[in-house]
């Protein structure tokens, strides 16, 4: 019946449920008559925040494991914690791990060759330079610490308390080869260094292939001294270490690459994370004696909080999306004005990694982040409605009586602080301010009142100018070389501090800078073509 109460069908969600309530809902005819311009301006405004919400939205990818085996080169020296991790790994996730062990050196000079894989484990920074020198790896992750000693017997039965005492004595040593391992390199060139190495070689008894065969020769007796890691004496109760003067400063990072070589580098680099982690691989490392590295928490899909100045969106969005497709991660972006992100770290929030509009915003808060690297630099300008019907040719013309100009906030951006800053250099900033109908903390919300006609001229950055230069036309700044610089730096207490920090790899990319370019800005980083 015509005006009658409706009773609510069946819907889909508690969202239609609730819109039908608002509609709908209701006793009488008559409370529905009354209440309907409201309710429907509630149910609007609720609507259209659930469909800007969803246009944000993005579900976590479902995390999936491959059914091909990882082939890993490690070097054979790492064989003991490595191969535990690899069996932990395999028995949680179910991923089949291939290691072949080998000297680094020789590794290397068979990946060259193979040209396939999916990780490089290195005892020796220098190879892991090498390989990366030689286009074989891409990311590299650290692990741990090794430090080349002297083993002998336990007890040390000859009394060796130093590497020329054994020369003295004339005992027997066993080495691994300097051109296939790892240790024989870096001792090898130790003692080039020191002149020693003539007379040492004298007393090397057998050149062996790898660390781990030097243990053995040691254990058995066949040699008096041997050549090895700290770690290897570690996991060897029949050997002691002697340290040798000299040899600490040459402690080495073990690291493991990710081959360019892998048709699987997401699934390479999860399982290197999980090696790396700090509460899961690196327990198996630190019990088999090795110094690990401050690593990561482990997660199957980690989540990095980056907060960014919205100058940076355009320029940084398209690494933001390869990153986290090829390292498995998410990125969880916060753009806003920078005073405003400052605000928010001061009242307690730490981000994993903040991108700033300009390095004076690192000011209140860098004693929480590390090293800020400068990705770019922008400068300012003045944007008009299009054909510049205003006739404004330079920034006096700011000044014009009855001029709408929008400006952005002194305070919660880097773009009004810079702005004030430039203005008042000049002695215009009292003139110009009388004109201000708009400060803003974010450049969008002035280029948008500018195209909606709500402004004459906004003030805004080069870089903002570059995504709507077919709408709107540039007044160059033409008084004042003041640029927003724009810095990137880790938090030191983030959780996922190492992958924050391959997110810096990645900003710093070619293919950034190219996305940088194209947003207008200049490229600041490595010294790189502007």
């Amino acid at each position: 019946m015509v005006g009658s109460y409706m009773p609510r069908p069946r819907l889909p969600c508690p969202f239609a449920s609730f819109l039908w309530d608002c509609l709908a809902g209701g006793e009488s005819q008559r409370s529905r008559r009354l209440n309907f311009g409201r309710n429907i301006v509630i149910a609007s405004l609720l609507l259209a925040a659930a469909c800007i919400g969803l246009l944000w939205w993005r579900p976590s990818p479902q995390v999936t494991h491959p059914s091909a085996p990882l082939v890993v080169y490690c070097a054979a020296g790492l064989k003991p914690p490595v191969s535990e991790v690899a069996r932990r790994y395999e028995a949680r996730f179910g991923v089949p791990v291939q290691i072949q062990y080998g000297g680094s050196g020789t590794l290397l000079a068979n990946l060259r060759v193979a040209a396939k894989g999916d990780l490089f484990i290195a005892a020796d920074q220098s190879y892991m330079d090498a390989a990366r020198s030689q286009r074989l790896v891409d990311e590299v992750l650290p692990l741990a610490y090794l430090t080349p000693v002297l083993a002998v017997p336990r007890g040390n039965p000859k009394n060796v308390h130093s590497l020329e005492d054994a020369i003295e004595k004339n005992l027997t040593f066993g080495m691994a080869n300097p051109d296939a391992a790892a240790v024989g390199k870096v001792v090898r060139d130790l003692l080039v260094a020191s002149g020693d190495w003539a007379m040492f070689e004298k007393r090397v008894r057998v050149m062996k292939p790898t660390v781990n065969d030097v243990a053995n020769d040691l254990k058995l007796g066949t040699v008096d001294v041997g050549v090895v890691w700290d770690a290897t004496v570690a996991q060897y109760p029949e050997l002691d270490a002697v340290s040798v003067v000299g040899w600490s400063g040459a402690r080495q990072q073990v690291q493991s690459g990710i081959l360019k070589s892998s048709q699987q580098p997401t699934a390479a680099l999860r399982f290197a994370r999980f090696m790396g982690a700090r509460d899961a691989g690196l327990l198996v490392f630190a019990t088999n004696g090795y110094r690990t590295v401050v690593g990561d928490l482990w997660a199957e899909q980690p989540e990095l909080v980056l907060y960014s100045g919205g100058i940076n969106r355009l320029a940084i969005e398209p690494t933001l999306r390869e990153f986290e497709s090829r390292e498995g991660v998410r990125v969880n972006r916060v753009y806003n004005g920078c005073g405003i992100l400052v605000a928010q770290m001061k009242a307690g929030v730490t981000p994993d990694a903040f991108l700033a509009c300009d390095a004076s915003f690192f000011e209140g808060v860098k004693e929480r982040f590390g090293v800020q690297s400068v990705l770019s630099e922008t400068e300012l300008a003045i944007l008009v409605q299009k054909g510049n019907p205003r006739g404004l040719v330079r920034v006096e013309d700011l000044a014009r009586p009855g001029l709408k100009v929008g400006l952005g906030h002194p305070v919660q951006s880097a773009l009004g602080g810079l702005t004030q800053r430039a203005l008042d250099s000049m002695g215009l900033l009292r003139t110009v301010g009388s004109n201000v109908v708009v400060q803003s903390a974010t450049a969008d919300l002035l280029v948008n009142q500018l195209r909606a006609g709500g402004l004459d001229a906004a003030v805004v950055f080069r870089s903002n100018t570059t995504p709507v230069k077919d709408h709107l036309d540039v007044v160059e700044w033409d008084r004042s070389n003041i640029t927003a610089t724009q810095p990137y730096a880790v938090s030191l207490t983030s959780s996922h501090r190492l992958t924050a920090e391959r997110l810096s790899d990645a900003l710093h990319s070619a293919s950034s800078r190219q996305a940088f370019k194209r947003a207008g800005f200049r490229w600041r980083a490595g010294g790189g073509t502007p």
